[in-house]
């Protein structure tokens, strides 16, 4: 049953279930399903499509994430920075709006889910590791200012054209921009304000839902004032059909690049929000496999009910946390009223104005741009700082696809240089003490001629042997022919593999042969194991392994046998 549980996390929560839990979960369900329904009509125009399958994203996809996440609290359903990243990729196989177009998006989810599964099932979700924090905020952070000024063309009535490459869209923008239409331009802005003025007032004020109702209102009865402005006319009723996408190979493998970019960000984007949500409380914990096993269920079952990519909300997994949700009945709540909205009041949007939808995007993602994190960064580590300016300009400048993969690439560059360059140190003796420090940092450390005692602050393996004995070499070199003994500190060093074993064995024959002891100290025992296994007693005796430095260099000085055969016979138990 244990097992079970953990395959299917709604049945750790629901069998416990009660009335004072619903009340919470119900308000909070409402809640975010007023917020979500204006946004999927919204995100369904950014992604190209029909506003009716931002509400089939809404639909399925929470049911199924409901049952199969660990997160309690997270919000599936379609995402603006989704949306932008469908809309991008697809546009250039299909022409936008297309039934083509749409098979496609469908599709999409199918694949995107596919992997996500899969990697769940195989427990890889350590693989999306290699994004790091400066990355995915560059990433985030370009992605939304292209998504927000893309919306102008919404928000002011102009027909400016679309791209994921800024440049385009603000030089097309620059050209074109006093065309645009007063009468939605003044809506526009004017829900822009009310939504900003309601946020500055109180986070859980449904603004989207109020400034829907406004745009609604005012083209209802004074239409015939505001005929130039765009509304999104019939939105078609009933509910998503069961259909298989389909399956066309060689359009895969075209997808497979935009496909890889969704599984990360949404992956990226549920773990983040599902990691925040969890410190807030201490009923449950997310588990990272189980949340791609949940996404990929959610949009491989959604893409049979005709649902584009989903993953999780920022601002609707707040909300629903803020507002009372502490299960996945308020996403089941949620998806409930969508449901009711599909059957019964779609014909209400008639007239609502895409200049809104366009003012409630604009407000969403323009508060993704994280300009603290870039200011914090440059404080605190520039060569961050400029991952960070490099993944945001390149996704900015040469579109979401090549701006991640850049990301990546550069992350994995750095990974790589930091790996093979670490921190390596001479120290020397804490005066009156038994211990030994970096003699950059203490300047009064006692330095003796004859003694090199250096760490090295990093597992030793190819990339980095090179470095390591080409820094042993120089410290060496400048001790001179006074050099007797070289102890490594070997206390940060927590793997080793062969190539590093072999250059140690190579650097203790080559000081060996010039008269220079070479001593270990601090080895941990899965190190010691590897330096054993890789015989390098058949070139240094056991007895030149100690636990501290300063056993290593009083050894050398005094010759404490008797030290360091109780020492010896420690290590032959341990090995054994």
């Amino acid at each position: 049953m244990k097992t079970l549980k953990r395959l299917i996390p709604i049945l750790e929560w629901l069998p416990n279930y009660n009335v004072s839990r619903f009340r919470g979960d119900f308000i909070a369900g409402i809640t975010v399903a007023i917020i979500l329904i204006p946004q999927g009509i919204a995100y369904a125009l950014i992604a190209g499509l029909p506003p009716i399958y931002g509400l089939y994203c809404a639909l399925v996809p929470q049911v199924i994430y409901a049952i199969f996440g660990s997160s309690r609290q997270v919000a599936i359903g379609p995402v603006a920075m989704d949306s932008l990243i469908v809309a991008t990729g697809v546009s250039t196989i299909a022409l936008t709006g297309s039934d083509y177009y749409i098979s496609i998006a469908i599709l999409l989810a199918l694949i995107v889910g596919a992997i996500q599964f899969l990697m769940g099932v195989f427990r890889l979700g350590f693989i999306v590791n290699f994004l790091s924090k400066p990355v995915i905020t560059g990433f985030i952070s370009a992605v939304a200012l292209t998504i927000g000024i893309n919306q102008f063309r919404n928000l002011l009535g102009v027909d400016f054209i679309q791209s994921d490459q800024i440049q385009y869209v603000l030089e097309d923008i620059w050209i074109n921009i006093l065309d645009f239409n007063t009468h939605t331009a003044i809506i526009g802005v004017i829900s822009v304000i009310a939504i900003l003025v309601f946020k500055k007032i109180n986070k859980r004020i449904p603004n989207a839902l109020i400034v829907v109702m406004f745009g609604i209102f005012a083209m209802r009865y004074f239409g015939s004032e505001f005929n130039d402005v765009d509304i999104i006319k019939e939105i078609p009723s009933g509910l998503p059909s069961f259909s298989f996408p389909e399956l066309d190979f060689d359009l895969i493998r075209e997808l497979l690049p935009i496909a890889l970019v969704l599984v990360m960000v949404g992956y990226l984007e549920t773990i983040s929000i599902g990691k925040s949500l969890e410190s807030k409380q201490d009923e449950y914990r997310i588990r990272a496999n189980q949340e791609l096993v949940a996404l990929g269920l959610s949009n491989m079952i959604g893409s049979l009910f005709k649902a584009y990519p989903s993953t999780s909300s920022f601002s609707r997994s707040a909300i629903n946390q803020e507002s009372g949700g502490t299960t996945g009945m308020s996403s089941l709540i949620s998806a409930a009223i969508v449901l009711l909205t599909l059957l019964f009041l779609t014909p209400l949007f008639y007239h609502l104005p895409k200049t809104v939808l366009a003012a409630i995007i604009i407000v969403a993602v323009f508060g993704l741009v994280n300009i603290k994190e870039a200011i914090f960064l440059w404080r605190a580590n520039n060569l961050d700082f400029w991952l960070l300016m490099a993944t945001f300009f390149a996704t900015l400048f040469l579109g979401t696809e090549y701006g991640i993969f850049i990301g990546v690439g550069l992350s994995l560059v750095i990974l790589i240089f930091r790996t093979s360059r670490p921190y390596i140190v001479e120290l020397g003796k804490v005066p009156n003490s038994n211990f030994y420090r970096n003699k950059d940092r203490f300047s009064d450390v006692i330095i003796e001629e004859e003694v090199l005692v250096f760490r090295f602050d990093a597992q030793l393996f190819y990339a980095n042997s090179n470095y390591f004995r080409d820094n042993l070499d120089e410290m060496a070199e400048a001790k001179g022919e006074q050099l007797k003994l070289i102890v490594l500190d070997a206390e940060s060093i927590n793997r080793i593999d062969s190539t590093g074993v072999e250059m140690l064995k190579e650097r203790i024959r080559y000081y060996r042969k010039r008269g220079v002891l070479f001593y270990f100290a601090g080895v941990k025992g899965p190190v010691r194991d590897t330096l054993f296994r890789g015989k390098i007693l058949e070139i240094i005796e056991i007895n030149h392994f100690f636990m501290r430095v300063n056993g290593a260099v009083n050894f050398y000085k005094t010759g404490d046998r008797e030290h360091q055969k109780k020492y010896a016979n420690y290590i032959h138990q341990a090995y054994e």
